[in-house]
């Protein structure tokens, strides 16, 4: 039986206005707390805070494009009433925990689970600080008559992320040295710190109008957790075949412990279920697809740039996608793709991908193809991140050396077969292709922090929005701005999309065709081009004005309610 994350909530999700109350009417503390077991029952209820299943494979920023755009992409983001993420009920069970759990005589069991208390802590407040920056800390539960803490102001980003790090630096010391798919241990806590540092660190340093001191003290701190994490965890890149590898990692049942840290559990036998399968085959939820320039950035199968090749913005699908990174026929369907345990070559279907390069990353056996009755396990912390954290960490901080390379980005470009990033070249000649797009890099270092940039967007594409995360940190929200597109057609007319022989996809106009075993678009509604029947790549939401304002749209706007509920709150700039 797989022993399930999804744990039942014990009894607390409180909001923002409800920080003091005490949860009596679930749990006394005068008659809990008193064992190991209790402490272990209560803290299951925190692992409700990790992403769902949807929260790891729903992406739809710039690396995946669906037919709607979500507000952020657009600049409609507005003040909400209320909650917008302002929700503090989490924070108030862990600290109710936390304020009750010395009364276990288990002194060792309160240590060990005081520290996942604050795995968790460190967690939430990492995530409300990425929202809105300077945020009340609070390290304890709140009496009701404590005004002065119920209507505090907010304390500044730096104070509370050095809390984050100290809550983080005391569950590394106590936690379980075991590896657990299933359960938070010292590695979980190494990752989540590896994971925090980088982005603080990065985000300090491209974003001076914070005035946010210590950038390298964080990036010291991710290098220093994921050098740990690398050296003693004992965990490695998952390899099969180079043809199969990354896609058998997550289109496993069960997830693969050599390379997964921590990872949400789904089962049949226990009916709890996601919607992947679904998600990438129908026409229900925005029909994603990989966008354009995503796929141009995957390299050659020998290292060298597609983007480097005369005449690739208008090659077709079945020539582009040739001798490529294999992580792109591992990530989208390319000639000769079969279902898991089938032979029967598919093509990309129009009505399920709005860019025609359809996902495959999660894609199980067809068995698993209805509606939410999918049981892929979903990985919220894998090795290949940690890699991805320290290569860049060491380049941001102008540490990074060759070897550094060999002992990071090497292990998932190894895993199938590409050859590893090189520095000096890299930064001899930094790609113009990546260059255009991260506008924000300088120095001498830049042509290989592209590279790393090049390496993580490939490698976790799909996962946890890391995507938003970068663009946000970077400070590159004019990404958001440019259209998405997806496969290069030079106008209306007869396609094979897998060179078998057979017309796969046909695009008309006037009068429908009928052509056997052909999907049949009209140009104009159901597919558009850039330059209509005179070609082009598919435009995906071309009507739609999307914007990004640079003074106000890195961080979200704290609801109306609680700043009237608060005066001591001050709204973010320019909301």
């Amino acid at each position: 039986m797989k022993k399930l994350i999804s744990f039942i909530a014990i009894a607390i999700g409180l909001v923002s206005c409800d920080l003091n109350r005490l949860p009596e009417d679930a749990i006394s503390p005068e008659t809990f707390f008193k064992t190991e077991n209790d402490l272990l029952l209560y803290t299951n209820s925190f692992y409700n805070a990790l992403p769902s299943a949807e929260d790891v494979y729903n992406e739809d920023v710039d690396n995946i494009v669906k037919n709607s755009l979500r507000d952020e992409l657009q600049g409609t983001r507005i003040v909400p009433t209320n909650g917008g993420g302002w929700s503090w009920g989490t924070l108030r069970n862990i600290n109710y925990f936390l304020s009750n759990s010395n009364k276990c005589p288990d002194k060792r069991a309160v240590a060990r689970y005081n520290g996942l208390a604050k795995f968790f802590r460190a967690y939430f407040y990492f995530g409300m600080v990425k929202r809105f920056g300077d945020v009340p800390w609070y390290s304890g539960p709140i009496d009701v008559s404590d005004e002065d803490l119920l209507t505090k102001a907010r304390d500044p980003r730096a104070m509370v992320m050095d809390s984050v790090m100290a809550d983080l630096n005391n569950a590394i010391s106590v936690l379980d040295a075991s590896r657990q798919l299933n359960t938070v241990t010292k590695w979980t806590a190494l990752a989540l710190k590896s994971r925090v540092g980088l982005y603080e660190g990065t985000f300090r340093k491209y974003h001076p109008e914070f005035s946010l001191p210590d950038a390298n003290k964080f990036l010291d701190a991710s290098i220093d957790a994921s050098d740990n994490l690398m050296k003693n965890s004992g965990y490695t890149i998952y390899k099969a075949t180079p043809s199969t590898a990354y896609m058998r990692l997550f289109s496993s049942d069960n997830a693969i412990p050599d390379e997964v840290i921590l990872a949400r559990d789904f089962s049949d036998e226990l009916q709890v279920y996601h919607n992947l399968n679904y998600y990438t085959m129908t026409a229900s939820y925005g029909k994603p697809g990989l966008e354009k320039k995503l796929v141009n950035s995957y390299l050659m199968a020998d290292g060298t740039r597609f983007t480097d090749i005369k005449g690739y913005e208008t090659m077709q699908f079945a020539e582009e996608v040739q001798n490529r990174d294999p992580r792109l026929s591992q990530t989208i369907r390319t000639p000769g793709y079969t279902r898991i345990g089938e032979t029967t070559p598919l093509v990309p279907e129009f009505g399920a991908t709005v860019t025609g390069y359809q996902l495959i990353k999660f894609v199980s056996a067809p068995k698993w193809d209805t509606f939410t009755k999918d049981i892929t396990d979903m990985p919220i912390f894998r090795y290949a991140e940690v890699l991805m954290n320290y290569a860049e960490a060491k380049a941001e901080r102008g540490t990074l050396t060759q070897a550094d390379l060999d002992i990071s980005t090497k292990l998932t470009r190894d895993r199938v077969g590409m050859p590893n990033i090189n520095m000096a070249a890299a930064n001899a000649n930094p790609d113009p292709y990546q260059a255009q797009q991260y506008t924000q890099l300088s120095g001498p270092n830049t042509g290989v922090i592209l590279e790393i940039r090049r390496e993580r967007r490939i490698e976790l594409v799909m996962e946890n929005f890391f995507r938003w995360d970068d663009i946000i940190r970077w400070k590159e929200g004019q990404l958001l701005t440019k259209v998405f597109k997806g496969m290069y057609f030079p106008g209306p007319g007869s396609y094979d999309l897998d060179k078998n022989g057979k017309v796969d996809l046909v695009i008309y106009e006037g009068t429908k065709p009928t052509v056997a075993g052909a999907q049949v678009l009209k140009l104009g509604s159901e597919i558009l081009l850039e330059n209509g029947n005179k070609g082009g790549n598919i435009v995906v939401n071309g009507h739609i004005n999307k914007k990004f304002n640079e003074t106000r749209d890195y961080l979200y706007p704290i609801p109306t309610q609680e700043l009237l509920l608060n005066t001591n709150l001050k709204q973010n700039p320019n909301w």
